[in-house]
């Protein structure tokens, strides 16, 4: 079976995107929640699978949020941008 989601960009963070079951239906994210999202930007809408390959979300919890609350929420990993280019900065100078 295939979910269709609605992609948004999330301005707070980089790399935060909230997906949604409907498009521009912003009424179902709790609004403590919505606060700190800050600008959503439109990103693209997504076909989605249980199987369907993702960089770093498990489709099959996108769909069952999509089906529970009507949102799933995908929040930046854990190094940030900087940390990672630190690090390459670093394993360059090394060599």
């Amino acid at each position: 079976m295939t979910t269709t989601c609605y992609i948004y960009r999330c301005s707070a963070k980089l790399d935060m995107y909230i997906y949604l079951s409907k498009e521009n239906d912003f009424d179902c994210i709790d609004g403590s929640i919505k606060k700190k999202l800050g600008t959503l930007d439109f990103a693209m809408v997504l076909e989605i699978k249980d199987d369907t390959k993702l960089a770093k979300e498990d489709p099959k919890k996108i769909i069952e949020n999509l089906k529970s609350q009507g949102f799933h929420l995908q929040l930046p990993s854990e190094t940030s941008i900087e940390e990672l280019m630190a690090r390459l900065n670093k394993s360059k100078d090394a060599e």
